[in-house]
């Protein structure tokens, strides 16, 4: 058992870490186990997206998540499976602000020399 305090609180936040990533990595190989099972465009999906989060977080290292997406793509495109199309939503109408007519401003010369004191002689 550690006695110094950062030591105790390592401790704490590994046993943390721990569990989140033991949460990740089970939720990571279901979705992959459910593509396996029933090849969809939704299962596809939902694992390719799991891929991506483990490798973010460090889970996977990224050439094993891409070599694990590529090996679902295949299996996907052997079971006839068509990819789905990411909809995008439709971004609000902004109404157009009317223009504002710009004010003349004084040539920068003359507002320097209007600022500037007179030098002594």
């Amino acid at each position: 058992m550690p006695i110094i305090k950062s030591a105790k609180k390592r401790v704490k936040t590994a046993k943390k870490a721990t569990i989140r990533n033991s949460k990740s990595k089970r939720s990571l190989k279901s979705a992959l186990k459910i593509f396996a099972k029933s090849p969809s465009a939704k299962s596809h999906r939902d694992a390719q997206s799991q891929l991506d989060k483990a490798a973010k977080k460090g889970l996977v290292h990224k050439n094993k998540a891409a070599r694990l997406k590529k090996k679902a793509a295949a299996r996907a495109k052997a079971a006839g499976v068509k990819p789905a199309k990411a909809v995008k939503k439709a971004a609000p109408a902004k109404k157009a602000a009317p223009k504002k007519t710009a004010a003349k401003k004084p040539a920068a010369n003359a507002a320097k020399a209007a600022k500037s004191p007179a030098k002594k002689k």
